[in-house]
């Protein structure tokens, strides 16, 4: 009897062993798996940060009379990986970024700049002439929002918007009281998303569903003005509006220019209206493309002067199209850089007179760089005088005609209200 209570017991004691024994191993495994992503997780994140950090001392391993000690700078990294509250804003990647962005603020250069692959890519596509929306020009009338025009084969023109229509509401929201730049913001969204216009047409109201896309605007737009006041038989001008020199300004110049040529040699026009008004200026290269339609061959359009290497000349290459035909060249504030560069030109050899208000004054020239991972760098390598020998950065240059566009409250320029656009026709029909 004691020896079966004894092996009773015995058995007891063997079940409570070999569940704790069990219950051990359960633990090791859970303590193992969890230590195990810990480790996984501290080694990603180890190896984002010696990520950042070789990427660092790349960048910073350059030529420089000053010992730059980086330890602080990591030192500073680590801390913040270390003690920072709020561990889910840690982003190796964002803090290099910005890291580099503070660097190249302290040149107090506002044209040398970081960018990150959004950004850069962002560029690009300004310079190609590229934006995700509607594809229409917008306008102010009364304190109105209206459609000054749907651009052709755009997604605005393929819903059925048209000129004239008054937008009262984006997505069922008035738009009472808003800017361009707020219905601009608003209108435009990513491709394939859907936006709905609430429209007054005719008095009435409507809604146009338009599904938006990449749009594509045209740099260079090709026009004929006449006088306001002239009702028949009018004589015109033809008035080309340049808005940047980007990647496709040369070709659409090109288009451009061979209409403007035949309808000068048949006696269809009186002039010509260049307009860079606005034009934040692009691609030097462009600036030389165009004032070269109107220069004599070896004509000296810009110098480019670095710090240490020698000046380099650009000057007309090619034949031009338009030697010999009256014109005038519009330019205000926003006119600046490759704008600058070629408004500077044709004044200075006497090519072209110059209407508006003084231009913006930026006389330097960027190179844009495409670094790793999509980033990229603009930066300032040298420094452009006209062909007289003027450096205009800060300075501008002055208009001829000194002429301003008094604007009234709740509305926007139109060809009627346009006293600079006026005052060039005038000055080539007179």
């Amino acid at each position: 009897m004691e020896e079966n209570n004894s092996e009773l017991e015995q058995k007891t004691r063997d079940k409570k062993l070999q569940r704790f024994s069990t219950i051990l191993l359960v633990i090791a495994i859970l303590l193992f798996v969890f230590g195990s992503g810990y480790r996984f997780g501290e080694h990603q994140e180890k190896k984002k940060v010696e990520s950042t950090r070789s990427k660092v001392e790349k960048i910073t391993a350059i030529k420089t009379d000053e010992k730059l000690d980086l330890e602080m700078f990591w030192n500073i990294f680590a801390i913040l990986q270390e003690r920072y509250a709020d561990q889910g804003k840690l982003k190796p990647e964002k803090m290099l970024y910005g890291a580099i962005k503070g660097m190249v603020a302290s040149l107090e250069d506002p044209y040398t700049y970081f960018l990150t692959p959004k950004e850069n890519q962002k560029s690009k596509d300004d310079l190609g002439g590229k934006y995700e929306g509607i594809g229409a020009e917008l306008g102010m009338r009364d304190n109105k929002i209206v459609v000054v025009t749907p651009l052709e084969n755009s997604p605005a023109e393929k819903a059925g918007l048209k000129a004239g229509d008054i937008i009262i509401a984006v997505d069922g929201e008035s738009i009472k009281g808003w800017t361009i730049t707020q219905a601009v913001n608003n209108i435009r969204g990513p491709k394939g998303e859907i936006v709905t216009l609430t429209i007054l047409r005719n008095e009435k109201s409507q809604k146009i569903k338009i599904k938006r896309d990449q749009i594509k605007i045209k740099s260079v737009k090709l026009s004929y003005k006449k006088e306001k006041e002239c009702k028949k038989n009018c004589s015109q001008i033809a008035y080309l509006k340049v808005s940047q020199f980007g990647d496709t300004t040369n070709q659409e110049w090109d288009r451009a220019v061979l209409e403007v040529k035949n309808k000068w040699k048949q006696g269809e026009i009186k002039g010509l209206a260049l307009d860079v008004r606005s034009n934040p200026g692009g691609y030097l290269e462009g600036s030389v493309y165009l004032a070269s339609e109107f220069l004599p061959n070896q004509k000296l359009i810009v110098k480019q002067e670095y710090a240490s290497d020698p000046t380099k000349e650009y000057r007309v290459q090619r034949a031009g199209l338009l030697l010999d035909i009256p014109m005038v060249v519009l330019i205000n504030e926003g006119s600046a850089s490759a704008s600058e560069i070629l408004a500077g030109a044709l004044r200075d050899h006497d090519r072209a007179k110059l209407i508006g208000k003084k231009s913006f004054g930026k006389g330097s020239i960027q190179e844009a760089l495409d670094l790793e991972d999509g980033t990229g760098l603009h930066i300032t390598i040298a420094k452009w005088v006209l062909p007289n020998g003027d450096w205009i950065n800060s300075k501008g240059i002055k208009p001829n005609y000194e002429v301003e566009n008094k604007i009234q409250e709740g509305n926007t320029i139109e060809d009627d209200t346009d006293s600079q656009l006026n005052k060039a026709i005038e000055v080539l029909l007179k």
